[in-house]
């Protein structure tokens, strides 16, 4: 399906090289002053063709909100956000039509939807190109969970390819963030980022990575048991955007070689408040929130779409070589 999330909800729309993308949030509560400026920041922090390391394709991403506000301020309906591809290409995938790149979802589509019904220009539905509207809707969740909730997000890249952070989990400002092209608050480490990325891009290759999420201010006792956990939730949300591989909350997989008495989150009282002493939960127990800051991880593979000669097989079902071009 293309929406996600219950109390508040999310739809997607668009393609790569369709006339646009966006996104429409229902649910959103009335009356919260929208910042438009904020919104836009964040879709300017977002938008290709920024550096020499990140996609050419260069979108101006102006977001347009046509519904759900009155005199600057939301009023409870459907919250449109718009966004128009100005820069689409779609001729220079015209010679993809007909075959499968390696690791994108052109078979997928196909066999889930039938041959011919795929949009190939760019990878269409498929494309990162779609996210731009879950930013803007994202943008303004942000901006109300911060003003309302005292709830903050901090998000920034934990590695690419073999170059690590080794440091632990913490929340960084945007500044600290954003003060690197590769978005990695140690500028020494991002410098390596950044080599590899260059030394990836002269071999007609590609890097994947990951990035942490640090979420501060969060109350104990938000999600549910079972089926409807928090860092389910959260899992599911992370695991929609493309080309992710792989999510972990906390410790995650690096705990399943320890022992109990390595990993045990201790409690200590604060403030008449029960607290941990650690946190490899990443402030989740039980699929319920303890009031610790939420850490999670989310991997990606390397981009699918690289200048080396691959093999692969045309809609037909011959075998032959690629060397595929993209942004």
């Amino acid at each position: 399906m293309n929406s996600l999330g219950k109390n508040i909800r999310l739809t997607s729309y668009g393609e790569s090289h369709g006339e646009v993308v966006g996104a429409i949030l229902d649910g959103f509560p009335a009356g919260f002053v929208l910042d438009q400026d904020f919104i836009q920041s964040q879709l300017n922090r977002r938008k290709p063709g920024q550096s020499s390391i990140a996609t050419p394709r260069a979108e101006a991403d102006e977001v347009i909100i046509n519904s759900g506000l009155f005199n600057g301020k939301t009023t409870g309906a459907p919250i449109h956000f718009q966004l128009k591809n100005t820069n689409a290409k779609p001729k220079d995938y015209s010679h993809l039509k007909e075959v499968y790149r390696p690791s994108h979802a052109d078979y997928t589509y196909d066999a889930r939807y039938g041959e011919g019904n795929r949009d190939y220009r760019g990878g269409g539905r498929s494309s990162a190109r779609v996210t731009a509207g879950w930013v803007a809707a994202g943008a303004l969740v942000q901006d109300y969970i911060a003003k309302e909730n005292k709830i903050s997000v901090s998000a920034y890249v934990r590695q690419i390819g073999a170059v690590k952070l080794e440091t632990p989990a913490r929340y960084y400002a945007a500044e600290e963030v954003d003060a690197t092209l590769v978005r990695c608050p140690d500028k020494a480490i991002a410098a390596q980022m950044i080599a590899a990325i260059e030394q990836a891009k002269k071999d007609k290759d590609s890097l994947g990575g990951v990035i942490e999420c640090v979420i501060t201010g969060v109350p104990a006792g938000l999600g549910n048991p079972v089926f409807d956990k928090l860092n389910a939730a959260l899992g599911h949300a992370m695991l929609s955007i493309n080309a992710v591989k792989g999510f972990e909350l906390g410790g995650g997989f690096e705990m399943s070689s320890k022992r109990g008495s390595e990993v045990n989150d201790s409690f200590e009282m604060k403030d008449g408040k029960p607290f941990t002493k650690s946190n490899n939960s990443g402030g989740i127990q039980g699929g319920i929130s303890n009031g610790m800051e939420i850490v999670f991880r989310v991997a990606f593979k390397p981009t699918a779409t690289i200048g080396k000669l691959q093999s692969t097989v045309s809609t037909s079902g011959d075998e032959v070589s690629l060397e595929a071009t993209g942004r």
